[in-house]
């Protein structure tokens, strides 16, 4: 048994053995261990020195976006999103007594763009569009270099057209989308791609703009005016001046936010405020008789090649004006076409001598301070009258004449003996009760208050010049509102040319009256300068070429020789007949004034004619009423001169 348990105790043995001769590697596991768990450590943190610096970073940039850069950002997005936009309002429209426009606005666009997207392709944009803006290709490369700010940015805005029609904008739109540059654009950075994409949709755009448009081309041109190419479009004369800040309405305002597709994202839009339309303005002009005066003038030009001609057509009851017209006159569709001289208003801005159609004034204070009568005689010294060292003459030779003769003759020596008789201080009195002297208040722009001298700077010569025209200078309204004057029973009206302000729905704003200024004259004294200004479109009186079949004509012819340079021009005149019908009551009054007529100068020759002309179918086109039979003039009727010297013989012969 010992002999067989021996190889067990060795077979035992050596396994012990082993585990004795495997100890020495068990002792290095821990410092295998240690390494990798220092491993592990570095990278954890490397990670974590990683994530500090990346959150450290993080935070730099949020105080960066949040802090320091927060004002420059929160404008940038708020130039991105956020928009203010100006609201303009329609600028009212001008109308005639009838309601027919004579100047209204319609929709158009302001062409603008932003330089910073249009890049360097400036040439390509230019040639594009500077056709459809009618423009030159130059200015419109200028225009799109990027030009900066004083802030240090890049100027983001620059016009390059007002006044655009909608369809012209649509054309640039068109033409701007399909836009092409020579390059492959597929093949591009999604950068440049972006850059080629903004610069087709946003680079030109437009804002909301207005024309003003005047549909009858230069009908009426002197009273509206017209307006400017700035973006207010003020007003530059006329009506459009003198009422431009009721015309004008005011603006509104929309303060919202939009998309990357630049579209309004209605839900944050802040503030809406609707513009105001402008007010319409409705003129007492009726266009029908200002386009019979117009045309009037145009024949008076052909005829006479005159410097220039006007025409006022007057209702003396109310003072309304219902035609002012002059030659030469302008397109205000584009008064910029036509020189500065054909822009002025010479009714109410030019002065002359009135000649005898101020014989008016003179007699009619006579008559009212009772110092003559009609009937009264004064010898007319047959053509030549020596007062203070001075000769006045008649254009033809005359001896006695009454009053009334005195008008129909047109007599200057008559006139003055006259005024000679009224006195230097009752002579201005009446002169400027008149109105001359001062403005007559119309609400044009440019009225000139004419010349009166005060009586202390009255020549010697004076007191007998001023009644027969001379020595004095007024406008042509000046002189039709006297005659006016005459027609309304004394009473002096201020001229009115508005007759009501209009909202855009047609309710009535304003309504102006008519506004008597003062009463020159009482109504025996008026009644007897009727009587005498019917006798001059007669075959006795100076303007027998302004007698109406249907219609009594009270009126007074004018041949005013032209002052230059402080002395009378040899050969120039200004020729003018006013007159009113029917003469009783009369419904119309009718000025013409023509500087430098040829082919005849004198107011009965060149004036008259055309008075007869556009009275005529002035009563036609009003449908007024006739207040005679058709009477014409025979050779063996009486006239009323000769009826009134009957009269004054049969007087003396009875004393």
């Amino acid at each position: 048994m010992p002999g067989r348990l021996k190889p067990k105790l060795q077979t035992r043995r050596k396994p012990h053995s082993t585990v004795t001769v495997d100890s020495e590697p068990d002792s290095a596991a821990p410092k295998v261990c240690k390494m990798k768990f220092a491993a592990i450590d570095l990278k954890i943190g490397l990670v974590t020195g990683l994530l500090v610096l990346g959150f450290t970073a993080l935070g730099y940039r949020l105080v960066d976006l949040q802090v320091i850069r927060h004002h420059d950002l929160q404008e940038r997005a708020e130039h991105n999103t956020h928009r203010t936009i100006s609201r303009p309002p329609m600028r009212g429209t001008i109308l005639d007594i009838r309601g027919n426009p004579l100047a209204t606005s319609v929709p158009a666009k302001i062409i603008c763009a932003d330089p910073s997207l249009v890049g360097d392709r400036r040439v390509e944009v230019a040639r594009a569009i500077a056709p459809l803006l009618q423009t030159n290709e130059n200015f419109v490369f200028e225009r799109l270099a990027p030009r900066m700010r004083e802030d240090g940015k890049t100027n983001g805005y620059i016009v390059l057209k007002r006044k655009v029609t909608l369809d012209a904008w649509e054309a640039i739109k068109k033409t701007m989308s399909t836009l092409t540059f020579g390059v492959d654009e597929s093949k591009l950075k999604a950068v440049d791609k972006r850059f080629y994409t903004n610069l087709r949709a946003k680079a030109v755009f437009a804002e909301d703009d207005e024309i003003r448009v005047y549909p009858n081309g230069r009908l009426a041109s002197h009273i509206l005016g017209y307006v400017g190419n700035d973006e207010l479009q003020s007003g530059q004369n006329g009506i459009e001046l003198a009422f431009n800040s009721k015309l004008t309405g005011v603006r509104g305002w929309l303060r919202t936010e939009i998309d990357k597709k630049q579209r309004e994202l209605v839900v944050f839009r802040e503030e809406a405020v609707d513009p105001r339309d402008g007010l319409n303005v409705v003129l007492t002009i009726d266009a029908g008789l200002q386009d019979i005066a117009e045309s009037g003038l145009a024949e008076i030009v052909k005829k006479h090649t005159p410097v220039s001609a006007s025409c006022t057509i007057v209702r003396p009851h109310t003072g309304e004006i219902l035609a002012m017209a002059t030659v030469p006159n302008f397109d205000p569709n584009r008064p910029g076409a036509f020189p500065m001289d054909a822009l002025r208003n010479r009714v109410i801005s030019d002065i002359s001598e009135p000649g005898s159609t101020f014989k008016i004034v003179v007699i009619t204070g006579g008559l009212n301070e009772q110092l003559v009568r009609l009937s009264d005689v004064f010898n007319c010294e047959h053509g030549h009258f020596g007062f203070a060292g001075r000769t006045l003459h008649d254009h033809e030779s005359y001896g006695d004449l009454s009053v009334i003769g005195i008008i129909t003759k047109s007599s200057n020596i008559g006139a003055a003996k006259i005024g000679i008789r009224l006195g230097e201080e009752r002579l201005y009195h009446y002169i400027t009760d008149f109105g001359f002297g001062s403005r007559t208040g119309i609400p044009l722009p440019g009225e000139v208050s004419g010349i009166v001298h005060p009586v202390q700077k009255w020549t010697k010569v004076s007191i007998a010049q001023i009644p027969m025209g001379q020595g004095i200078a007024v406008t042509p309204l000046q002189m039709v509102m006297a005659m006016c004057t005459i027609a309304n029973h004394g009473v002096l009206m201020r001229p009115m040319l508005v007759d009501r302000l209009e909202n855009s729905d047609g309710k009535i704003i304003a309504k102006y009256q008519p506004q008597p200024v003062r009463t020159v004259a009482n109504n025996g004294a008026i009644k007897d300068m009727v009587t005498a200004l019917k006798t001059v479109p007669t075959k006795d009186g100076t303007a027998e070429k302004a007698h109406m079949e249907h219609f009594t004509v009270a009126g007074k012819t004018g041949t005013a020789q032209k002052v230059e340079h402080g002395h009378y021009a040899s050969g120039k005149y200004f020729s003018s007949f006013i007159g009113f019908f029917p003469a009783d009551n009369p419904e119309i009054c009718i000025s013409i004034v023509i500087d430098e007529p040829k082919n005849g100068h004198y107011g009965g020759q060149t004036a008259a004619p055309f008075f007869k002309e556009m009275a005529d179918r002035a009563a036609n086109y009003l449908n007024l009423k006739p207040d005679i039979e058709v009477q014409p003039l025979m050779d063996n009727q009486p006239s009323l001169i000769e009826a009134s010297n009957t009269k004054r013989a049969s007087k003396q012969n009875n004393n």
